[in-house]
């Protein structure tokens, strides 16, 4: 294992969990479009627990989503999947913190610390997975509504926060990657396969050499032994 790769993917891992943070409570995850206005009074932006509205003399206005069962299911489903991804982040880091060969937690067994830094590699591809179909799935239906001729509703574009998103989840996948790629030895996690070359029993020697020496026949005649 390599300490250096170790610690660049942990730094990527961290870097990817942090960026979720900041993803997650960004207002500005779409932000109503200036298309085809030429006057335009008052700003509309939202994100997965609020919207929000400012107007031209600087002056901003927030309220909460009063329903949580009224929402769309695509932005229910985009915060479980962000909590869900803070969540693997989470273990991810403290798995790599424990597994990395210059940690002193968890003594000196390397093999079990590579096992270990692996399942953190795990834990940041889930991460790295899940901000990105929450973030792609919010994004789709901005880009459907904004090309859909017939939306009646205010149509919106894709704002900061999903861009950061994004540079999360690139992060957090390549920081799994090289832990994976550096762990190559440990995949298997749960279950020690190795191959074992094939030994016939010694119970079968015995008995074919016993048959073998009942199969040859004699060169003495019946008389010879009276």
């Amino acid at each position: 294992m390599n300490p250096l790769v170790e610690a660049f993917a942990l730094l990527l891992g961290f870097l990817g969990w942090l960026m979720v943070g900041i993803a997650l409570p960004n207002r500005n995850w779409k932000v109503s479009t200036v298309d085809g206005n030429v006057i335009t009074t008052s700003t509309i932006y939202e994100n997965l627990w609020m919207s929000c509205a400012t107007d031209s003399t600087g002056v901003h206005n927030c309220r909460d989503f009063p329903s949580l069962l009224a929402l769309s299911g695509y932005i229910q489903a985009s915060r479980a999947l962000m909590i869900a991804s803070i969540v693997f982040g989470t273990f991810g880091l403290v798995a790599t913190l424990v597994g990395m060969q210059c940690s002193k937690i968890g003594g000196e067994n390397y093999i079990l610390k590579g096992r270990i830094a692996a399942i953190g590699g795990v834990f940041f591809l889930l991460q790295g997975i899940c901000t990105m179909i929450a973030i792609s799935w919010y994004a789709a239906n901005i880009t459907q509504q904004f090309f859909d001729q017939f939306y009646p509703g205010t149509k919106y574009e894709i704002g900061e926060g999903l861009y950061i998103g994004w540079s999360s989840s690139v992060l957090a996948i390549c920081g799994g990657s090289c832990l994976l790629c550096e762990n190559q030895p440990y995949y298997n996690v749960f279950l020690d396969f190795r191959p074992y070359p094939y030994q016939p029993s010694s119970r079968g020697r015995v008995l074919s050499t016993v048959a073998a020496s009942h199969s040859v026949p004699s060169n003495y005649d019946r008389n010879a032994y009276v």
